[in-house]
């Protein structure tokens, strides 16, 4: 493996061999939907809610608590590896029992998770 920048897709050095290389920036978030408060909701206890709110939080790890609700990254890709990616960017979400569209020849590496932003 190279010391400088290599494709997350399949490890090759990137800027050596090629002119080009694509950087891909992923941002995945927890989606909230607006509450609806009801009447019941204004007659309970709301300090008391948050006090326990605020008692499990403490127990939590931070950085697990963001995790939870956002996480970023950014990948960077060979010409090869960022035609698979468009190709089918949730390829790696699929089960192994699931269908695929096939690969290209010489598409066939695996790679590695990318960077944090």
């Amino acid at each position: 493996m190279s010391d400088g920048l290599v494709c997350d897709g399949c490890t090759a050095a990137l800027l050596l061999d090629s002119d080009v290389r694509y950087v891909v920036d992923i941002r995945g978030y927890a989606a909230y939907d607006p509450m609806e408060i009801t009447a019941e909701d204004l007659r309970g206890d709301q300090r008391a809610e948050m006090s326990s709110l605020l008692a499990r939080l403490e127990s939590v790890d931070p950085q697990s608590a963001e995790e939870g609700v956002h996480k970023e990254f950014c990948l960077d890709l060979c010409p090869a590896c960022w035609r698979r990616y468009v190709r089918d960017p949730i390829a790696g979400l699929r089960r192994a029992d699931e269908s695929a569209p096939s690969a290209e020849k010489g598409d066939s590496a695996e790679g590695s998770a990318g960077r944090e932003k």
